[in-house]
């Protein structure tokens, strides 16, 4: 497994996959890796050629300088998880490697056609700016045939999709399912910051989501919302910042259960923010 830091000889790298006719399979990163992360790879070494992961801090998605900094970094221990699964080359570009110094002082505007608008966005601005500039600075480089995303951030994984889609990338997004640790907790690297006593409360957080599925043929989307937030806030420790129902495609809230929907929530174990989703179905 190469290890490469530098734009320029990751080019090198490209050209001489792309030169002999391989299929090229993306897993970008930052770091902190997990189970859900390895699956990822294994896929995309599974279903290609070559594969390639990058590990970079995006400082242009983060719109609270504290949560960048105790964002947890082990490369270290990044690098032998990646070795074990048979990746074939590690991107570890610096900020300088990724963005000249006006990108960082000027924000990077795209047309998220209203999917910025809701949930994440309206409580982190700024926030899909930075991973569309970083994502399509990292598509330009490394010129994929697939990349793998995980539906745990389901809001940005459908933003990608439009990113894509209007920048014309001839490259296939994967939506790999969300990979969750026994207890039910969803897999994080922001997990790494909680407590055990936290981590036992976080995982409180998926119980609920499922069990509201239970109510969707007696509840409306509104009602079982304001349940679902009632149920996580009687959690002591735990803090909804919201929890919305949306049309899957639009992510707009819905007030009927007329479309495919999804329930997407954000909440503060401690001063850890975690974030988790679950599809409903109705009968």
């Amino acid at each position: 497994m190469k290890i490469v830091k530098h734009a320029d000889e990751l080019k090198k790298e490209i050209f001489g996959a792309k030169n002999t006719g391989e299929k090229i399979g993306f897993v970008p990163t930052m770091g902190a890796l997990h189970a859900g992360h390895k699956l990822l790879v294994e896929r995309a070494i599974a279903e290609n050629d070559f594969c390639i992961v990058s590990i970079f801090v995006n400082p242009t998605q983060f719109n609270n300088k504290t949560d960048l900094e105790k964002y947890p970094r082990n490369l270290d221990v990044d690098i032998l998880l990646l070795e074990k699964t048979g990746c074939d080359l590690v991107f570890v570009p610096n900020i300088e490697d990724m963005y000249a110094l006006e990108e960082m002082n000027i924000p990077f505007q795209f047309d998220f056609g209203g999917l910025d608008q809701v949930m994440e966005g309206k409580f982190r601005p700024g926030h899909f700016n930075g991973v569309v500039q970083i994502v399509s600075k990292l598509f330009n480089l490394v010129q994929p045939d697939k990349a793998y995303f995980g539906e745990k951030d389901f809001q940005q994984l459908s933003i990608i999709h439009r990113m894509v889609k209007i920048m014309n990338y001839k490259v296939d997004i994967i939506d790999c399912p969300i990979v969750r640790e026994p207890s039910g907790l969803a897999m994080s690297s922001r997990n790494e910051r909680l407590s055990t006593e936290e981590r036992k409360k976080a995982s409180e957080i998926s119980k609920v989501l499922f069990e509201s599925r239970n109510f969707v043929n007696s509840f409306t989307p509104d009602e079982l919302s304001q349940w679902v937030i009632g149920e996580v806030n009687a959690v002591k420790g735990l803090k909804v910042e919201y929890f919305e129902i949306v049309d899957i495609e639009s992510l707009q809230i819905m007030r009927t259960w007329s479309k495919p929907t999804v329930g997407c929530i954000t909440v503060f174990c401690g001063a850890v923010r975690l974030i988790d989703n679950i599809r409903y179905i109705i009968n």
